[in-house]
């Protein structure tokens, strides 16, 4: 099953590293909310999770809250297990929480398929945004620019011109 534009997201609750649990609902109010399925060992995730890092600043003047979260197996990935993913928050400045998919409930409800992939919630919790965060992993200077694209459109309350792109990343590591 996959989440599809004008659906509402699932709700799910989640512990980040810190043992705080973190919801979609928790965020009721906000004008957006970036769901953001990523991990600590693809190129791509991390490739990328600067420029995410950056909207999550950026955004949170306008009320946007980013959730990140990690649904691959720890077991056959460590470098993605609970314990990894609090030691990397630990040695950098993570301005959302980074969460822990331990059943990988999550992401299949939403239908994740790649870390990277980025779903943007209106303040309903509709999915008006899945994809890629910008054209080009390689490329610091896309800056994100589909994401903010994205959000830009949900908090003026326009149509997005572009409300799907393929997400681009490493699969998901299924649990067997």
């Amino acid at each position: 099953m996959s989440l599809s534009i004008g659906q509402v997201a699932p709700d799910f609750s989640l512990l980040d590293t810190q043992g705080r649990k973190w919801s979609v609902a928790s965020y009721d109010g906000a004008p957006a909310t970036v769901v953001v399925f990523t991990c600590n060992h693809c190129p791509y995730a991390l490739a990328w999770h600067d420029r995410i890092v950056d909207v999550a600043r950026e955004y949170a003047a306008r009320g946007v809250r980013v959730l990140a979260v990690n649904s691959n197996d720890a077991d056959r990935y460590p470098r993605d297990s609970f314990d990894a993913m609090k030691d990397r928050v630990a040695k950098e400045d993570w301005p959302m929480p980074y969460l822990h998919d331990a059943t990988q409930e999550v992401a299949r409800a939403y239908g994740a398929t790649v870390t990277p992939d980025v779903f943007v919630l209106d303040a309903e919790d509709k999915l008006r945004y899945r994809g890629a965060p910008d054209a080009n992993y390689d490329n610091p200077g896309e800056r994100a620019e589909w994401l903010r694209e994205a959000l830009d459109s949900v908090l003026d309350g326009s149509i997005l011109q572009r409300p799907e792109t393929k997400p681009v990343g490493c699969s998901i590591k299924w649990k067997a």
